[in-house]
């Protein structure tokens, strides 16, 4: 449990960091936390802990947007991240059963693109900027709204992220068991 202590604290400060620096907005581990914990740990309690740093860096994130922009904070774009955070549990536990390199990465893109196009949905449903056509939601999902940087830089950095802590993750954990003498796809790569 203090691993998971740990993580919480680590993904929520990443998050809090990521809006008082603008070329890290959106380039956080808790997609990948989310996903890789239900990759490799066993102990289903432990899948907490992304939605934990997601909730406690979300209530700083509100007081924050909400004094520098002026907005409130949205119960419903809360749920749909939380419902992307959700979605990568499963796809993990799929990932864990059939875990190979290719597998991670495919649902490290997976999950990347579900909270990319979700969000950006969510925003153009919601936001009444944005006009409620196709043409509407190709703007929601590339450039945005003109007083902002355009969406598609944080869908860069969203899958950026995501590639890397999965891999930094993925990678510590075959590490970790490679040297307990476990099955690892290091000593498979290594075996074939």
């Amino acid at each position: 449990m203090p691993l998971a202590l740990v993580l919480i604290v680590l993904a929520a400060s990443w998050r809090i960091v990521g809006a008082h620096v603008p070329a890290l907005a959106n380039f956080a581990p808790v997609m990948a936390l989310a996903f890789c914990g239900a990759v490799y740990f066993r102990n289903k309690r432990l899948w907490l802990v992304p939605f934990a740093a997601l909730t406690l860096s979300d209530l700083y994130l509100d007081h924050y947007y909400a004094t520098v922009f002026h907005e409130e904070w949205s119960w419903p774009s809360v749920a749909v991240r939380l419902a992307c955070f959700a979605f990568a549990l499963p796809l993990g536990a799929l990932v864990a059963s059939k875990k190979n390199w290719l597998t991670l990465l495919g649902g490290a893109l997976g999950c990347s693109l579900l909270f990319y196009v979700a969000t950006n949905t969510d925003a153009w449903l919601r936001d009444p900027y944005y006009v409620k056509t196709a043409g509407g939601w190709l703007q929601a999902l590339t450039i945005g709204r003109p007083e902002f940087p355009p969406t598609i830089w944080f869908f860069r950095n969203t899958l950026a992220s995501d590639l890397i802590f999965t891999a930094g993750f993925a990678l510590t954990m075959e590490f970790a068991a490679q040297r307990r003498g476990a099955a690892s796809l290091l000593t498979k790569r290594a075996a074939a």
